[in-house]
């Protein structure tokens, strides 16, 4: 069967991408992508977003198969990335007299994404707090602009208190057969690809997840139906308090994410003492060679822990291009509130600790330790007590 029941009136007909290795051509992907929409049938059948292009054949089967013989009445369109709107204009030429809901911005995007406009007898304009009725049921549009585009938009259905939440509370990775969250254990599962997920796709936009947030608490919600990932159909106060933490960029473990860029293996070893004596201490961690790993999990890491430790080698008189490039996504997605320890090596002109630095001042309430701990070429005896000390002060 290509859908399943969320509710008795409401259908996951979504599909995954398991070939898919890179989203959004830069994030890597060990199981693929899920992509979510749904129908609901009452007496008005409303279809909630499309796909993305790459599982459209799957899609429109899905559809077919919910639908029977009837004809869907609306389209919400929820977000006009191409992931989840591709199929808008294959849908439309199937089913041509679907009214799409949208609001100004998504009416914008659609001239701009397929070149043609949508009938104003075909067009149900939405803003926030507008409400459609389907029969018994009563969708209530609530509007969450940058979260992560502007013209983003939830959808609460109030008879099944279920809130269609666009890339809010989405994952990475496949769903498989297990399209819904029930458990505990499948919440605690979900975090971590959850965390990645929102750390670098919605990220930088703390502020406007954290109004949603508030809109959402006024909702008497009982299931979290996004465009990526599981239905969540249970513990939703977990997902809840995950994303209140993430998105105001407060700690939510302690530890440490340590860092570091080598050219001859000398920093190495000496991020590999650091390890060393996070381990004695027992203290949680995370160690990344930014040459060789993905900078996606590093900034998740950056969000999870309350400290950094950062090694970096001096080159050409500036940083490593990989310690930059970490940089950039720090800024980029608004890392912040966070206490930084900084080692540096350098044969002849060690400079990276003061680029370091440099960089970390340029983002919000970072406490960087004042000691800078400088290695000339080889980490000696005399660094590695340093180091400990370092690592006391931190904690």
């Amino acid at each position: 069967m290509g859908f399943k029941n969320v509710t008795d009136k409401i259908f996951w007909i979504g599909a995954d991408d398991e070939n898919l290795e890179l989203f959004e051509n830069q994030y890597p992907l060990d199981e693929g992508m899920s992509y979510n929409s749904y129908v609901i049938k009452d007496e008005k059948i409303v279809v909630m977003d499309t796909i993305d292009e790459g599982v459209a054949d799957k899609w429109f089967e899905n559809l077919s198969e919910c639908l029977g013989n009837d004809k869907p009445d609306y389209i919400v369109v929820s977000h006009m990335e191409p992931d989840h709107a591709a199929n808008l204009k294959g849908f439309l030429d199937k089913y041509p007299d679907t009214v799409v809901v949208g609001n100004v911005q998504t009416f914008n995007m659609i001239k701009q994404f397929f070149g043609m406009g949508i009938p104003e007898d075909k067009k149900l304009l939405v803003k926030e707090g507008d409400n459609l009725s389907i029969g018994s049921a009563n969708l209530t549009f609530v509007m969450a602009p940058m979260v992560h585009w502007p013209e983003v938009m939830m959808t609460y259905e109030s008879e099944s208190k279920v809130v269609f939440t666009a890339d809010a509370f989405g994952k990475f990775g496949k769903n498989g057969e297990d399209v819904f969250n029930t458990t505990k254990e499948q919440a605690e599962d979900w975090a971590c690809e959850g965390r990645r997920y929102y750390t670098n796709i919605v990220g930088k936009y703390g502020p406007q997840v954290q109004a949603v947030l508030k809109k959402m608490q006024g909702l008497d919600v009982e299931i979290i139906a996004p465009l990526h990932g599981p239905v969540l159909k249970s513990e939703l106060d977990y997902y809840i308090n995950k994303y209140n933490i993430w998105s105001t960029y407060s700690p939510e473990d302690i530890g440490y994410t340590v860092c570091y860029s080598t050219i001859h293996g000398n920093t190495r070893k000496a991020a590999e003492y650091v390890a060393s004596i996070l381990d004695e201490k027992g203290i949680i961690y995370e160690l990344f060679d930014l040459s060789n790993c993905d900078v996606a999990e590093v900034v998740e890491s950056a969000f999870r822990y309350d400290k950094m430790l950062l090694l970096g080698v001096t080159y050409d008189g500036g940083l490593m291009p990989c310690m930059q490039d970490m940089f950039y996504h720090f800024k980029m997605k608004n890392v912040q509130n966070r206490k930084v320890g900084l080692i540096q090596n350098g044969t002849w002109g060690p400079l990276a600790g003061k680029l370091m630095k440099e960089q970390l001042e340029g983002l919000k309430n970072m406490t960087i330790l004042d000691k800078v701990i400088t290695i000339k070429s080889v980490m000696t005896e005399a660094n590695k007590a340093e180091i400990k000390e370092l690592i006391d002060t931190m904690n």
